[in-house]
């Protein structure tokens, strides 16, 4: 069997594999460092359509003399995703209450949902929710999708179009234990809704910068291997979270004005460093 990855020849020697499911399985786990995603797959010619996969898996190795697998990077697959999921929003938007049924209905079957549900699965449960008549608002879930497809289309001037939130959010966390002490619930619920979101949106980006190739081993922040500063960031973030719960405003101020406010920045400014670095 000849296999062309792209079009072109694959440097890959079968050994043990039986059938086309032990062949693919084994392109995945070779792909999926480099962040590529396998995007479709031809045997002999023949484009294997999803619904298909199942049986294709269990052709025969001897049986298939040209296999032909198209991967695209993890970023342009998952815009892609965000872009199908922008248009059926739309479409359903518009539709009558009697459409949006099978407009709903035939998005749950689509690639583009297959692929929300298991690499981007909050965005899946947030579609779930609008197509059954729940969740954000229209608008609301707009400016969502607009913001993540930024994210995907241009992380880095994406970071670079943080830094007054980041900044401010950092301010507020060193005012949080004064809010709570003051009465100003509400102010301090928002900043802990705020800082829980540019976090999200920096691990985000981080992961987006993993898949184009960036290395994890390599990085550090404030002097720290990039896995190890966000174990402890989340670490500490959980410890945050349990002493607002419980109203300990000293352990909130200590956490949040000398832990988490610094850590943030020096996060940021790390970011920024990739962003610039190319």
């Amino acid at each position: 069997m000849n296999i062309f990855i792209n079009e072109k020849p694959a440097d890959i020697t079968l050994d043990t594999e039986k059938n086309l499911g032990d062949v693919m399985s084994g392109i995945e786990q070779w792909l999926s460092p480099s962040g590529n995603r396998i995007k479709k797959i031809c045997l002999d010619d023949k484009d294997i359509s999803t619904d298909a996969l199942g049986e294709a898996f269990r052709v025969n190795v001897a049986d298939i003399k040209k296999l032909d697998v198209f991967v695209s990077p993890w970023r342009e697959l998952a815009a892609e995703a965000l872009e199908d999921l922008y248009e059926t929003f739309i479409l359903y938007s518009k539709a009558s209450f009697d459409e949006r049924k099978n407009i709903a209905a035939e998005w749950e079957k689509s690639s583009a949902a297959r692929f929300l549900i298991s690499d981007i699965p909050d965005l899946s449960r947030l579609a779930g929710l609008i197509f059954s008549g729940e969740g954000l608002s229209a608008s609301d879930f707009s400016m969502l999708l607009d913001e993540r497809l930024r994210e995907l289309t241009n992380p880095k001037q994406e970071i670079v179009n943080s830094t007054a939130k980041v900044e401010l959010i950092a301010g507020r966390l060193e005012e949080l234990p004064l809010d709570m002490q003051t009465g100003k619930d509400r102010k301090a619920a928002e900043t802990m809704q705020l800082f829980s979101g540019i976090s999200e949106k920096l691990f985000r980006i981080l992961f987006i910068f993993k898949s184009e190739g960036f290395s994890h081993e390599t990085f550090t922040i404030d002097g720290l291997p990039a896995k190890a500063f966000v174990e402890e960031f989340n670490s500490t973030l959980r410890e945050l979270s349990y002493a607002y719960e419980n109203r300990d405003t000293v352990l909130v101020g200590d956490i949040a004005e000398y832990e988490l406010a610094p850590r943030l920045l020096k996060l940021f400014s790390a970011m920024k460093d990739i962003g610039g670095s190319g």
